[in-house]
């Protein structure tokens, strides 16, 4: 964090791992409540949504999402019911003093490759079927549509939109739909599949920033009775990150230049 904080040479490497990568993990950042947000601020600018400028990932008594409780959660996107989506998250581990809570990420590009190598027609239906996202609680009531693999204007993959208990497909042919379903099973499959999973333990002090839709999440489960775990977590979105990347970049090779 110091580094990275302090020297825009450093700054630089971080943004290149993450564009590399999809995601990357910051040591020493400072353990007090909000810090997140002035990180996040080295990067682009936070988004705030109806969970804030910035939410707590605790067990809490009332939850009104997951993340809020002890459960396991399998690999996922963010906010697929936005438009747009949140391009970048940012968790920041305060706490974590339980033997369970393993972070999970999954890097999509590697599955969605795999699933376009042994299923061309099922990637194809992912690709193109609309799906209708939704949320909503008492406040707040949020749908988009959109195809569950991500494509950009150019046709490079980007990632996947994927939260398997906030979709919903649209009526299409018998042999479309059994096809579909086939290849989003297989999908899912791979996505929960070892062979793709990074698992490990954020400590208090670390933070992962990570692109939301290249870089499914997740976590084991966890008993709130070994300790407390506490993460706060903020979105910015991607043209940020990718601005200040492009900027230093230029601003490196023409010191090499001259």
């Amino acid at each position: 964090y110091a580094d990275v904080a302090a020297d825009r040479a450093a700054l630089g490497r971080w943004l290149a791992a993450v564009r590399r990568y999809g995601f990357a993990v910051m040591t020493g950042a400072p353990t007090e409540s909000g810090t997140l947000c002035k990180i996040a601020e080295l990067f682009g600018y936070v988004r705030e949504t109806n969970y804030g400028r910035w939410f707590e990932v605790r067990a809490e008594v009332n939850p009104n999402n997951l993340a809020y409780t002890n459960l396991g959660l399998q690999a996922h996107t963010d906010n697929p019911y936005r438009t747009p989506v949140p391009g970048i998250q940012l968790l920041h581990c305060l706490q974590n003093n339980t033997s369970g809570g393993l972070s999970t990420l999954v890097d999509s590009l590697a599955v969605i490759e795999q699933v376009r190598l042994l299923d061309p027609q099922g990637f194809e239906l992912l690709c193109r079927v609309p799906v209708r996202f939704e949320y909503r609680d008492a406040s707040t009531h949020l749908v988009a549509v959109k195809p569950m693999i991500e494509v950009d204007g150019s046709g490079a993959l980007c990632g996947v939109h994927y939260s398997p208990r906030l979709d919903d497909i649209a009526l299409m042919s018998e042999a479309d739909t059994r096809s579909y379903h086939r290849a989003r099973k297989h999908l899912g499959q791979l996505l929960e599949s070892p062979a793709f999973e990074l698992r490990f333990k954020l400590e208090a002090g670390q933070l992962m920033m990570f692109d939301n839709n290249r870089i499914l999440h997740g976590r084991t489960a966890f008993d709130p009775a070994e300790g407390h775990r506490q993460l706060q977590g903020c979105y910015i979105d991607r043209d940020g990150p990718r601005s200040l990347y492009r900027v230093l970049h230029q601003r490196a090779e023409s010191q090499r230049a001259t």
